[in-house]
């Protein structure tokens, strides 16, 4: 992409060609991360620094005294304006949903108990209050909750009903007589469970219930639970601890079961339903269906922030094992005075770089969603498919951003020896308490289906009234060629060469720096496996196969052509990044870590693209040859490249690691 990464990869055993390193400038680069609110990020980063004990404190309290200070942390922190970001002005928030998430993806550079209590109490707790109440609701409850004055939680997930919230087993049955909502758990697999703050500290819940007025059903629906006075559980509330966990010790997360909890009719979150004091349910969402995935759709900022959360956790850990790469020394490798730096190898640099590459394309990505769910919430692109596009792309990039924090963190405490497994160098906590970011806010694989969904139908309108199985009946009921073109595909087998520019042979001609090229090999692999999981499933559905055994058996299909989807949005908005970029040396610096990406993402599925003809043997070979080479150029600037991501110093934390 950069004019001096253009020319051919040096043949094996001649000499590469030599290139001056960019010179990075660091602050424009952080700069350019913080993008239009730095102002935020900088708020937060001092808080963080503020309270950097918390991270020892972390591992020499014990877990009640920890939960205890992180609730003081998270108070204090309330304070300081960064944790209301969202919420409305007059309320005491910032009134601006685009800050709000700015503010909790940079939290997450610090101990990520904090973040997920944050999480807890003003995403999703405040988040339901806010998106799916009303303003008697507001009154009551936001201002306080703001300042963390009111503590609450969220009580959706059931031990037995977690990713299929509609099949949840709580009810809340309207009595007319009383004007009351009757909440009850029917078994233990309908209790609520893995509840953040409901062990130890929230009064309230927001408790998601099937709600059953004159004995019909209407649908799950959300309610204000008073669950604890007085620090003691109100009557008819049962509360357990869930007790010591895989990491995230700080969370106080616990179990609820209620029996028979009245609560006054106002207790609805009534934004899109509502009860008459005669028992009459009233809503202008007339499809059940429809109305369900409208109010789970308002809760679509969760998920934008957990991905945020865990590509900025990546940062931390880049951060500290690039960092310590650039001071450990081991072996005489290319000199017998002095031991060779790790940093130096080419292996090294093959693990680390295109996770750091790949960490940068997935915060401009993040970028985009944020903006989006900025746009959306705040009125200015508010129509029904824009919402729909917004529910997939978080979803997706959650999938994406959570994984790939896994498997960063992971690679980077590996890279750092047996220093990378004392606690003091973070990444115990990192591994332990970044994990289920894998499972918040939707399983990952759940997620992916939920975006291969949407490119199956183009977000239509039909769409929003579909369970997961009438969408397999609606796609399989549509003709091939309908779901062809609604997915931009139109007889692709038939149409090669119009597809890809060049002519056929085009992927054998093109640069495999120019971002055309790369582009086009992932646009090819997402509409050629969109266009093979549309043939499946109307393949089994014409030859009288049930819908949900069609859909089991294509569903490796469905995730596939659902990933491959979400890595071509972020390639996009990373190069639609750096082509926005002033020439100069930090535009350079980005060019080489866009193709790192680039080629690193095609080198890692190489066998589809040769299975499909797209990549010869000799083509393939050239890619992982670019890599190596990407991975050289970059070594001189990786240290500005991860001090760019601004963590302070503070959160680094590991003396024999960074310095």
């Amino acid at each position: 992409m950069a004019t001096d990464t253009a020319a051919p990869p040096a043949s094996e055993g001649a000499s590469a060609p030599r290139h001056t390193p960019p010179d990075v400038d660091v602050a424009a680069l952080t700069a350019l991360l913080d993008g239009k609110y730095a102002e935020v990020r900088g708020l937060v980063r001092t808080n963080l620094a503020e309270y950097a004990s918390i991270l020892e404190e972390a591992e020499t309290l014990d877990r009640d005294a920890f939960r205890e200070r992180v609730k003081e942390v998270v108070v204090e922190m309330a304070s300081t304006g960064q944790t209301g970001m969202g919420f409305p002005e007059e309320y005491g928030g910032g009134g601006d949903i685009g800050a709000s998430v700015a503010a909790f993806e940079t939290l997450a550079l610090g101990d990520l108990s904090v973040l997920v209590k944050v999480g807890v109490q003003f995403g999703l707790f405040g988040g339901a209050i806010l998106q799916l109440g009303t303003q008697e609701h507001h009154d009551a409850y936001l201002a306080r909750l703001v300042t963390g004055e009111l503590m609450g939680c969220f009580a959706m997930t059931e031990s037995g009903h977690g990713s299929n919230v509609q099949a949840l087993g709580t009810v809340a049955t309207y009595d007319v007589a009383t004007e009351e909502f009757v909440i009850t758990t029917h078994g233990e697999q309908s209790r609520k469970d893995y509840i953040g703050n409901a062990a130890k500290h929230a009064e309230l819940a927001v408790v998601f219930a099937q709600l059953e007025v004159g004995g019909e059903g209407r649908g799950v629906h959300a309610f204000v639970v008073p669950i604890r006075e007085k620090g003691k559980p109100c009557p008819g509330v049962r509360i357990e601890d869930d007790g010591a966990k895989m990491g995230l010790n700080g969370v106080d997360n616990g179990r609820l079961w209620f029996d028979g909890v009245r609560v006054p009719r106002g207790a609805l979150l009534n934004r899109f339903a509502d009860v008459s004091a005669a028992g009459v349910y009233e809503s202008a969402i007339e499809n059940p269906n429809k109305r369900f995935f409208t109010m789970l759709g308002t809760l679509v900022q969760g998920r934008v922030c957990v991905g945020g959360a865990s590509i900025n956790a990546s940062k931390v850990a880049l951060a500290i094992a690039v960092k310590y790469a650039l001071r450990r020394r081991q072996f005489e490798a290319s000199s017998d005075d002095h031991e060779e730096l790790l940093l130096d190898y080419g292996m090294h640099q093959r693990r680390l770089f295109p996770l750091l590459a790949r960490t940068y394309a997935l915060h401009f990505a993040q970028e985009v969603v944020a903006a989006q769910l900025h746009d959306v919430f705040s009125g200015i692109s508010d129509d029904e498919h824009t919402r729909r596009e917004l529910e997939s792309r978080a979803a997706g990039t959650k999938a994406l951003g959570t994984w790939h924090g896994t498997r960063t963190i992971q690679e980077c405490r590996e890279a750092c020896g047996g220093a990378g497994y004392l606690a003091v160098n973070r990444f115990t906590a990192l591994k332990a308490d970044s994990d289920v970011f894998t499972t918040f806010e939707g399983d990952n694989h759940v997620l992916l289906q939920l975006v291969a969904k949407g490119l199956l139908t183009d977000y239509s309108s039909e769409f929003s009234d579909l369970d997961q199985f009438g969408m397999v009946r609606f796609v399989a009921g549509m003709a091939v060629e309908t779901v062809i073109e609604r997915t931009n595909v139109h007889k692709l087998l038939e149409r090669v060469k119009d597809l890809l520019p060049g002519g056929d042979d085009w992927d054998q001609e093109a640069g495999l720096m120019d971002p055309d090229y790369q582009l086009q090999m992932l646009r090819f692999r997402e509409e050629h496996m969109l266009a093979g999981v549309a043939r499946r499933l109307k393949r089994g559905i014409d030859n009288g196969m049930n819908p949900g055994v069609v859909f089991s058996r294509v569903q490796d299909h469905v995730i596939a052509a659902a990933r491959a989807h979400v890595e071509r949005l972020v390639l996009e908005a990373f190069v639609a990044k750096v082509g926005a970029l002033p020439d100069g040396d930090l535009k350079v610096a980005l060019n080489l870590l866009c193709d790192l990406h680039a080629l690193s993402t095609i080198e890692a599925d190489r066998a589809w693209f040769m299975e499909h003809g797209r990549l010869t043997v000799q083509r393939s070979k050239s890619i992982s040859r670019e890599v190596n080479r990407l991975c050289r150029r970059i070594r001189p600037i990786a240290e500005d490249l991860v001090d760019g991501f601004g963590v302070p110093p503070e959160m680094l934390r590991s003396p024999d690691l960074v310095g």
